[in-house]
């Protein structure tokens, strides 16, 4: 679980050294402040993939020879783990072929907010969810791709704020196929 006292108490220590005064008026209550927002952002450290499956595997019996099953622009955002920057304005694409059940579609972008809930990369984030869904739906086959921007590239460093970053992860016949990957990558920017 997440140590909030903790938190307040090193964030009260950077803003100290950051030369601030943590007591004055503007900053009292930051650290309360700042540890209820990463119990809320990061909630996601606090499970296993494989316990997101679970929590999110609400499935419905599949029509028979059913097409794959794509959602588009799930909105979703992250920290880095290299500068604990925000990765923001991110989009997840995901599809999987049904294998008798489909998933509840709340439950797909559930399992994509639950995962981006941590300190991630992009590459991570993407073949974490493609492994929670494919366990909560059942499915081998599932393909994830991402659009982010990540503020360690826009906000600090090289400061390149159109930059993009787009990862891809398939799994089973998206390996494979390539026009199951085309529908999934279709207009990704």
């Amino acid at each position: 679980m997440i140590d909030t006292k903790a938190i307040e108490e090193h964030v009260r220590g950077i803003l100290a050294a950051l030369g601030e005064d943590p007591d004055r008026e503007g900053l009292v209550g930051t650290p309360g402040r700042v540890a209820r927002m990463y119990t809320e952002v990061f909630e996601g450290i606090n499970y296993t993939n494989h316990e997101i499956a679970q929590m999110f595997s609400k499935s419905f019996e599949a029509p028979a020879n059913p097409g794959p099953v794509i959602i588009r622009d799930i909105e979703v955002f992250s920290f880095c783990e290299h500068h604990m920057a925000l990765m923001y304005d991110m989009k997840v694409n995901v599809a999987y072929i049904p294998n008798g059940r489909v998933l509840g579609l709340s439950k797909t972008a559930r399992i994509c907010d639950m995962a981006a809930k941590r300190l991630q990369l992009q590459e991570r984030l993407g073949s974490d969810i493609a492994e929670i869904l494919s366990e909560a739906a059942g499915t081998p086959d599932v393909g994830v791709v991402i659009a982010g921007s990540h503020s360690c590239m826009t906000a600090r460093g090289i400061r390149n704020v159109p930059a993009r970053t787009i990862t891809q992860t398939f799994l089973g016949k998206f390996t494979h196929d390539a026009d199951l990957r085309n529908m999934l990558t279709e207009g990704v920017r």
